[in-house]
């Protein structure tokens, strides 16, 4: 549950800082929550494997990690739009959704350039 704390916490911090410091930071505010977002979301996955104890990949080549991502996704994503709606209404919606899809296409992106 404590990730969930840290998450809203996040999410309230840049959508204050946002108001504070006007359009012109939002990329960077966008870039940064994202990027906190993602290691969250990694530490959480690597958790469960852990928890579950699944074997570790022996090479990245042969794991597929779109399926922890796009469970993590979908396990963050449904807190964050309560989070984002709540306080924040439309605005923030499409903040946490557009960094779940970035995290997604950004992952997706990387493996379809380790296949070539």
């Amino acid at each position: 549950m404590q990730d969930y704390q840290d998450i809203r916490q996040d999410m309230r911090a840049t959508v204050e800082a946002r108001r504070d410091l006007g359009p012109e930071y939002e990329a960077a505010l966008i870039e940064s929550f994202v990027s906190r977002l993602d290691a969250t979301i990694a530490h959480r996955v690597r958790a469960e494997m852990h928890a579950s104890g699944a074997p570790k990949a022996k090479s990245r080549k042969n794991s597929n990690s779109s399926i922890p991502l796009a469970l993590g996704s979908m396990g963050i994503g449904i807190p964050l739009t309560a989070i984002a709606a709540q306080t924040s209404g439309t605005a923030g919606l499409l903040l946490a959704w557009g960094g779940i899809v970035a995290i997604n296409f950004a992952h997706a992106l990387s493996r379809w350039r380790e296949r070539d």
